[in-house]
């Protein structure tokens, strides 16, 4: 059986202004198939798109040695107003 983690997003900072108006602390959590957000978070769908790549090997469990498991930050594809989110399996 394959072990599915969940991971948590997280805003860690905005360079400029987010068109989605994502603020530092925002967050939202991946579980297959599942994007649930907190407190109300946006979920920009092209910030979305560029983490989804990122997220769907990141909730899979991964050999230690894995590339997948040196990911802890990634930015959204705007790169005049940077959102940083960072990821944390749970």
């Amino acid at each position: 059986m394959i072990k599915i983690h969940t991971v948590e997003v997280q805003v860690k900072s905005v360079k400029g202004e987010c068109a989605a108006g994502y603020k530092a602390g925002d967050t939202f959590t991946v579980a297959d198939p599942v994007v649930t957000p907190q407190n109300n978070c946006p979920l920009c769908i092209y910030a979305l798109s560029a983490l989804f790549p990122y997220l769907t090997a990141a909730y899979r469990q991964t050999a230690a040695d894995d590339w997948i498991n040196q990911v802890v930050e990634l930015q959204c594809p705007d790169n005049v107003n940077e959102v940083i989110f960072t990821l944390t399996r749970r």
